[in-house]
């Protein structure tokens, strides 16, 4: 690979853990875990690799490739070969769309210049160009500046705004920064009788299946949402149960709202979530998701994250964002998700197909019918034909 990429190494679990060790005070997001590589394995989709990339420049000349350690190396900031960044790629293979995606990353070490950003996306785009076992199209990760070479996601990626509460505040001030209804909700909640609980790891599978996967249809019919079966939701809590925590609100017994939690290295999410007609009634979400911040720190959590709201990418995200807005002030803004095109003529063949059958007449999705002729005609080339493009 020339000297202008990075160097790239896979690394095992064993090699990741010890390389973030590394790294204390980094955020990693569990969508950037071997933990969540698998429990994606488990749901059907194919995990390819966590890499690595390295900056060996010339200032870096020598340094140790780390080959011999897992492939987590030797490197701490300020050494030679210092960590830019890790990415856990899923490799997608739908129809005409063979693709690379990063969930929630690529996470970054170094600083994210534009100049560093632009490396490696060319670091990336010959990583996969050159792979004689994949030929993807296009690769799919969380890009910060605008740089050429980078189109807008094909399909709704990661969000990019996110509401953030302060966990490490003590719970008086953390309610204060609460709105008032808000806390007059919470209140509400607690006079009606809801009580909040935390499901055990033994019953969690059977509850969801039996009791809470019913509320979730309610909840997706109500607000105009497809959901994923229950076993997905199963498969997380089974294969993350070390991240993962199930929060029941019930009434005299009966559940009517839940939440699941993640936690890693600090970071909480507040992930899924469901509520009964009769959950709203009683205000059942809102104390919901006040114990759930009251457990998340006590067991050492500093933030956590209550996932997207709306945002000018992300606009169908209005309908939960005022709900979440009742919990804190902060907004952080994340990197837009874009596509990478890898094979640049199959990429523009597919993006046109794609427009022409979401918005065109008949007539011209006809002519869409054609490029995507073309394109699988194309895509039936190995990787070394198709670096030319």
């Amino acid at each position: 690979m020339s000297a202008e990429h990075y160097r790239i190494e896979e690394l095992t679990p064993e090699g990741f853990d010890r390389l973030i060790g590394l790294h204390p005070k980094n955020a990693v997001p569990l969508e950037q875990t071997p933990a969540w590589a698998e429990f994606e394995r488990r749901t059907g989709r194919q995990p390819y690799g966590i890499f690595a990339y390295f900056d060996d420049g010339p200032r870096n000349q020598g340094a140790r490739p780390g080959s011999d350690d897992g492939g987590a190396g030797d490197f701490r900031d300020g050494e030679e070969g210092p960590l830019v960044a890790i990415a856990s790629y899923l490799h997608s293979t739908r129809r005409l769309r063979e693709s690379m995606v990063v969930v929630n990353g690529p996470v970054w070490f170094a600083d994210r210049t534009p100049r560093a950003e632009q490396r490696l996306l060319g670091t990336i785009r010959a990583q996969f160009r050159n792979d004689p076992d994949v030929t993807p199209v296009f690769a799919r990760l969380q890009v910060q500046h605008s740089l050429p070479g980078v189109a807008k996601a094909l399909e709704p990626g990661w969000y990019d705004r996110e509401i953030v509460v302060d966990l490490s505040q003590d719970e008086k001030s953390m309610l204060a920064g609460f709105r008032p209804n808000a806390r007059q909700a919470i209140r509400k909640a607690g006079r009606a009788g809801i009580t909040v609980r935390v499901v055990e790891r033994a019953d969690r599978q059977e509850l969801f299946r039996q009791k809470l996967f019913p509320i979730l249809e309610e909840t997706a019919s109500r607000d105009g949402f497809s959901s994923f079966s229950s076993s997905y939701y199963e498969t997380l809590l089974e294969a993350l149960e070390d991240y993962t925590e199930l929060l029941v609100a019930e009434l005299e017994g009966v559940p009517i709202s839940w939440l699941i939690t993640t936690e890693y290295r600090g970071y909480a999410v507040y992930y899924f979530a469901a509520s009964s007609a009769e959950a709203r009634r009683t205000f059942a979400p809102y104390l919901l998701l006040w114990e759930s911040f009251r457990m998340l720190k006590s067991r050492g959590n500093t933030s956590c994250g209550l996932t997207g709201i709306v945002s000018e990418t992300y606009p169908s995200l209005a309908n939960v964002t005022t709900f979440k807005r009742n919990f804190s002030k902060d907004v952080v803004v994340l990197p837009t998700t874009f596509d990478v095109p890898l094979r640049p003529g199959r990429y523009a063949a597919l993006a046109l197909a794609l427009r022409v059958r979401r918005n065109g007449p008949p007539t011209v999705r006809q002519f869409a019918s054609r490029m995507r002729s073309v394109a699988a005609r194309t895509g039936s080339r190995r990787a070394k034909d198709a670096v030319h493009d």
